[in-house]
């Protein structure tokens, strides 16, 4: 089984949804969680994660944390030896997902309030690996300032999936997708 698949089954959709989701947590579709956002398709996220190519030990920023499920992807990929933060602009979700986060036990990853205005974490750069799982119109050169000299940006801008690569900041395109908007 590979990195991405044992995440998968170590991190279960279910315990990331709203109760009145959680028989849904088989639909590969995006679910409702609150605040007008959603829990992304599973596919989706899969695709997202073997993307971003997140390896033991590395730091990870989540932008757009939700429900905390891809945090908690995140945390048991890069293990106890790395770190994950995920912000999230809604409160709500906020309190939702880093309830959820502590449920999985992965103490090296947390889910903190995104500063209005600000996007990721620039204080905390660099970041081996940035996710961000809401669409901007265009590549944020914020979120790109990031990343560390051989980090890795994945991030849906316009409808087409983006992963930017350092050294060099090479951008390829893989595939077309819908989300939230980045705010």
């Amino acid at each position: 089984m590979d990195a991405v698949t044992a995440a998968f089954a170590a991190t279960p959709r279910r315990d990331f949804l709203p109760p009145g989701a959680r028989a849904q947590e088989a639909y590969d579709g995006p679910l409702r969680i609150a605040a007008g956002q959603t829990n992304s398709q599973p596919a989706t996220v899969e695709a997202m994660l073997r993307l971003l190519d997140v390896r033991a030990g590395q730091r990870v920023l989540d932008v757009g944390s939700g429900s905390g499920w891809t945090t908690a992807l995140l945390a048991h990929l890069v293990g106890p030896a790395g770190s994950v933060l995920g912000v999230e602009l809604e409160p709500e979700l906020v309190a939702f997902g880093a309830t959820n986060l502590a449920r999985s036990d992965r103490p090296w990853a947390s889910i903190r309030a995104a500063a209005p205005g600000v996007l990721g974490d620039p204080g905390g750069a660099p970041y081996d690996r940035v996710l961000v799982s809401a669409e901007p119109d265009e590549l944020p050169g914020e979120l790109v300032a990031q990343l560390g000299d051989d980090g890795v940006l994945v991030i849906p801008v316009a409808g087409t999936m983006l992963r930017v690569a350092n050294p060099g900041r090479v951008v390829t395109e893989h595939g077309r997708y819908r989300f939230v908007p980045l705010r």
